[in-house]
């Protein structure tokens, strides 16, 4: 049917469905007229980044009015920032697992009540490149924890449920063929490996606590090109897990600002 699904047979109960962070309800907000269009939604981490994307996006589809003005949707909270762009919905879901976990869940949820169809939703944000050239777009076929493991693992009560985070190969693959019409940021398709933390997990040598050397960290980083790596970040895995289970096609693409 195209719809977004959820699987919690809780909510059917519910009186009302508050979307906490995202300052929006299923008794307060007419979420069908709101957001019951919406065909694509682009997620980021920075509020600001998501606002300017927003922008470029209202000029890129000769939407009518100032795209300057734009307002945010979740103004009612500092969590996220929302902006809509025509069927574009642009949203920030912060740094690392924990914050796009809270945000996807209630983007889904506003998704599923919206009675929205046919969604694709993509990440786009910047990483850490791994044996490519600076600047590249890696578009993720599938990411993987630190083990090189396409799989999250998220703690649920005290067990460990394990998920898939593949991502939709045809719209991978679709991404990859737009990209041939921008010559300056060379793309490619690989794994993206997601860490739990900026420093450590991704093996720098700057943060407060470090106990590898540096040889430890380049065998370790060969491995995981051998692997099929090609950028890391912190989002992916969650990203890719929720999307898979919920029926929402979805793609992250990122720039690599820096190499590791």
């Amino acid at each position: 049917s195209g719809l977004v699904h959820v699987k919690n047979p809780h909510l059917d109960s519910m009186e009302e469905d508050i979307l906490y962070h995202l300052d929006l309800g299923t008794k307060t907000h007419n979420l069908p007229a709101m957001f019951g269009d919406i065909k694509f939604v682009c997620v980021g981490g920075s509020p600001n980044r998501m606002r300017a994307f927003a922008q470029f996006i209202h000029k890129e589809l000769g939407l009518t009015g100032n795209g300057e003005h734009l307002v945010d949707i979740c103004e009612g909270t500092d969590r996220y920032a929302m902006y809509r762009a025509g069927p574009v919905l642009s949203i920030s879901h912060g740094m690392g697992i924990p914050s796009i976990s809270i945000m996807l869940h209630e983007l889904i949820k506003l998704l599923h009540h919206a009675k929205c169809r046919d969604v694709t939703i993509i990440r786009i944000g910047t990483s850490g490149g791994l044996g490519i050239e600076a600047g590249s777009v890696v578009i993720t076929d599938t990411a993987v924890d630190s083990s090189f493991k396409p799989q999250f693992e998220q703690v649920v009560l005290d067990d460990v449920v394990v998920r898939s985070t593949e991502l939709d190969k045809d719209l991978a693959e679709e991404l990859l063929t737009c990209s041939k019409e921008i010559p300056d940021f060379p793309t490619l398709i690989g794994h993206t490996m997601c860490t739990y933390d900026f420093y450590e997990g991704q093996g720098r040598l700057d943060g407060a606590l470090c106990s590898f050397s540096r040889e430890k960290k380049l065998e370790y980083l060969k491995r995981a090109y051998d692997a099929g790596v090609r950028n890391i970040e912190m989002e992916s895995t969650a990203f890719a897990a929720l999307c898979r289970l919920c029926g929402l096609k979805g793609e992250s693409p990122t720039h690599c600002l820096s190499l590791l």
